[in-house]
């Protein structure tokens, strides 16, 4: 778990730290829970405080692509600008690993905003980061093959959870690379063929 007061931008402020703790619902939710959908209306922020969550982008023919993770002590951008500006959501954000979250009511992020100069550092500083990792997604499906995109998937992975075990099916690991399940299966067969992973029921090994 990941006390906010070790959150590099609030920790100069235990006041913020306080308020947000006052204001905010604690709820505990298990792998694979979804707690925001799309077009859902945005009511309250979600700072990850234990575990970690996924934010998905679905298609409407149902195709989905993993944009980012958000581990503990991080919040979802993308929910700060939609909740902000009244509109309804255009990401679904799904548990990843067993977690802890706080809620925060929209209107006390802004309040916060004009009060606390710390909390609006901590937004940009999701705002930069996650603004980095949109650009890498876009680099990765313009010029890197499903393969290398593959991999570098399952690393992300096992450093999200400091396990090289990894719970997890073909079929949902195409959603997050926005493939077919067929392509990720040879991928990893041939990842296995060459000694990067071994490959169980529902489970990937990093070896």
């Amino acid at each position: 778990m990941q006390n906010l007061d070790q959150v590099e931008e609030l920790k100069s402020s235990p006041a913020l730290i306080a308020k947000l703790y006052e204001n905010s619902i604690m709820k505990t939710y298990e792998a694979g829970s979804v707690i925001l959908n799309e077009n859902a209306h945005i009511r309250a922020i979600p700072i990850v405080t234990k575990g970690s969550m996924k934010v998905i982008r679905t298609e409407e023919d149902g195709r989905e692509i993993l944009l980012y993770y958000i581990k503990a002590g991080e919040s979802c951008i993308m929910s700060f600008l939609g909740g902000m500006h009244n509109e309804t959501s255009k990401v679904k954000a799904e548990v990843e690993e067993d977690a802890e979250i706080l809620f925060l009511p929209i209107d006390k992020v802004s309040l916060f905003i004009k009060e606390y100069p710390q909390w609006l550092d901590y937004i940009f500083r999701l705002y930069h980061k996650r603004f980095e990792e949109l650009l890498e997604i876009v680099n990765a499906i313009a010029f890197k093959k499903v393969d290398e995109r593959l991999l570098n998937l399952l690393h992300k992975k096992t450093a999200l959870t400091d396990n090289k075990i990894i719970a997890i099916t073909h079929e949902q690991l195409a959603n997050e690379l926005g493939t077919a399940r067929v392509v990720v299966s040879r991928l990893l067969k041939q990842l296995e063929d060459q000694g990067t992973v071994k490959l169980g029921r529902n489970k990937i090994t990093l070896v």
